[in-house]
């Protein structure tokens, strides 16, 4: 099933709340649900209805008027939408803690992200072996991304070396990365970068909780 874009100009905003309907719609099949009614997604989705409606405005029709919608079907078209209706090849550079944990965690192969090459400098790395990955020096970057066809880049090293891993990537053709460093770095136009800090996260957190414990004069 073709969904076409009706507008390239989609909101960051739509594109985060597209991969929560993936979720909630994921689950709701493995229930068995065949139907949702527009409510019933929003509910689980934690959003209102007309908000769905707009999001999905964005890749056509969805939905039938008095029904809702047929879950398998949405599911599809959301993925096909958000380019995950296949799987995708990922390096990882930087193979620490959270590098490990991640070659480790079972939900990217699940979801379609393959995770077919461990990077990284450090000569005591270098030969071990991960999650049934052999640990490879990043300077053969290049070659691995050329013969493991891979498309996308996990960067996972110190904040100091954050920049010199995407280099690596960019340098091998890579076009999109997510860093994983709390770090910012510098990509040509062309390369997608996409930033995961706990620390946000976390500020954010705490921000909302002092928030509420201020009690605001009448």
């Amino acid at each position: 099933m073709e969904v076409p874009l009706k507008s390239t100009h989609i909101p960051r905003a739509t594109i985060q709340r597209l991969a929560v309907y993936v979720q909630v719609l994921e689950t709701l099949v493995q229930e068995g649900e065949l139907v949702i009614s527009s409510d019933g997604l929003a509910r689980a989705c934690g959003v209102n209805p007309s908000q769905i409606r707009k999001d999905l405005a964005y890749f056509g029709e969805f939905g039938v008027r008095g029904v809702g919608y047929y879950v398998q079907d949405l599911l599809l078209a959301i993925k096909q939408s958000l380019g995950i209706n296949r799987t995708w090849n990922v390096a990882l550079v930087g193979v620490g803690n959270l590098g490990r944990a991640l070659l480790r965690h079972g939900v990217f192969r699940r979801r379609g992200f393959i995770l077919v090459g461990a990077f990284d400098c450090d000569p005591f790395k270098i030969g071990e072996e991960v999650a049934g990955l052999e640990v490879v020096c990043s300077r053969r970057l290049k070659d691995k991304v050329a013969e493991l066809d891979i498309e996308i880049g996990m960067i996972t090293t110190p904040a100091d070396r954050a920049q010199r891993a995407a280099n690596y990537l960019i340098e091998a053709g890579i076009r999109g990365i997510v860093n994983f460093a709390p770090a910012r770095i510098s990509a040509p136009d062309n390369v997608f970068v996409e930033y995961v800090d706990f620390m946000h996260h976390i500020f954010s957190v705490a921000f909302n909780i002092s928030l509420s414990q201020t009690k605001i004069p009448s």
